[in-house]
């Protein structure tokens, strides 16, 4: 045990954060900014932009694909500004498409390489509950520590 080097593993350097409209990803988006603050960690704001929210002319027409992309950048420069006026020091956001789950653990941990994956408990309401848990997919295939918040 004396070969390890020291660390604080309570520390994170960097944390990602799932972010929707819903009451929980709002509790954890308070709860990364926190111990984003806290830990002097970097803090990466996520947002999945869902292609089954769209209908299908929706999806071939690249000016609404456009628009939509252009709103949620917008709503993620929101949360930036949120946590860069609480203090925390290092505020990045990530946009990517594809089903929340599977595309945060398999493309967007990867590309950001966090410490500590943050997202609430329960997405959005609708037909999406009935299919299993996305906090309960990350949690179980994401190669990194995940904390739920509810």
């Amino acid at each position: 045990m004396s070969n390890l080097p020291e660390f604080d593993p309570k520390q994170v350097h960097r944390i990602l954060v799932g972010v929707d409209d819903s009451p929980d990803a709002q509790l954890a988006f308070r709860y990364a900014m926190n111990r984003a603050k806290q830990d002097e960690a970097e803090l990466y704001i996520c947002s999945i932009l869902e292609s089954d929210e769209m209908s299908v002319y929706q999806i071939l027409s690249k000016d609404y694909v456009h628009g939509k992309r252009e709103d949620l950048e917008a709503h993620l420069n929101d949360y930036r500004k949120l946590a860069e006026d609480f203090g925390v020091k290092t505020v990045k956001t990530v946009i990517a498409e594809g089903d929340p789950g599977e595309t945060i653990v398999k493309k967007v941990i990867p590309a950001v390489s966090p410490d500590l994956l943050v997202i609430g408990s329960l997405s959005k309401e609708g037909v999406k509950k009935y299919f299993g848990s996305q906090a309960a997919y990350m949690a179980k295939y994401a190669p990194i520590s995940v904390m739920i918040v509810r």
